[in-house]
């Protein structure tokens, strides 16, 4: 076992905003772990990033109680510690309410918010031993809304109230904080079958009172910020990281 280092465990980093996080904490000297259901861009994301130091894959179903111990149990044959857990897997499933059945609703619920709540579970004890932290991937769609999304904003408003509850029953060993990203564009961080080079208008860009469209490094950087240890008194939070466009009214 090694824990020469500090040890990072990031759940969806096969591709889009987690695959971005293990990077930089990567480049950051932390060893990272990618759990992804994907095992097609598990492996692409392990050999891309095997470069940049430290990094190791598993096959991981989150929304699966039995998958998420098989991880942790696969975990603990390379590392002795986990310093740092970042809640980050989901999926979306965009139809109306007449037409999404029960069955694919709960498979978002079970993802997006179960996943985030078995992943603590069973990383609790580990991260407690070394006052480690959490971080929960949320979204603006937790606050507002586009039709036909009300699957991915329950679980994502789920996801907000689970961040300040295990913050209260793990606190002071553990902190737990929220990042909500607003629009990030990803496509050039898929797995190589499904990457394309992003196509964004001007439009796009000038409607965020930032000027631009969000990047997975955005997200990346505020990972980067909750996991310093000196940030210390910062538990329970929100970090709201969307151009502005939640402060922004809109009446056509």
């Amino acid at each position: 076992m090694n824990n020469d280092k500090k040890i990072a465990l990031v759940t969806g980093a096969a591709q889009g905003i987690g695959k971005c996080i293990a990077l930089t904490l990567l480049e950051g000297g932390w060893e990272v772990v990618i759990a992804d259901i994907d095992e097609e861009a598990g492996r692409e994301a392990l050999a891309e990033l095997a470069p940049r130091g430290k990094v190791s894959y598993f096959n991981c179903d989150v929304a699966d109680e039995n998958s998420v111990i098989r991880l942790f149990e696969q975990f603990e044959e390379l590392y002795s510690g986990l310093d740092l857990l970042v809640n980050n897997a989901g999926i979306m499933i965009t139809k109306p309410i007449q037409k999404i059945t029960y069955g694919e609703w709960s498979r978002v619920i079970a993802v997006n918010l179960g996943g985030a709540f078995l992943c603590s579970k069973y990383a609790a004890e580990k991260l407690r031993l070394v006052k480690g932290c959490i971080i929960n991937i949320s979204s603006t769609r937790a606050l507002m809304s586009e039709p036909d999304t009300e699957s991915y904003s329950a679980s994502k408003g789920g996801m907000l109230a689970l961040t300040h509850s295990l913050a209260v029953s793990l606190g002071p060993d553990i902190r737990v904080n929220c990042i909500s990203p607003g629009w990030i564009e990803v496509s050039d961080w898929k797995k190589s079958e499904n990457r394309k080079t992003p196509r964004l208008t001007e439009e796009d860009h000038s409607q965020h009172p930032a000027g631009r469209v969000g990047s997975p490094q955005d997200i990346a950087l505020a990972v980067k910020f909750l996991s310093d240890p000196g940030n210390s008194f910062m538990t329970g939070e929100n970090l709201i990281i969307d151009g502005g466009m939640t402060r922004k009214m809109i009446y056509l």
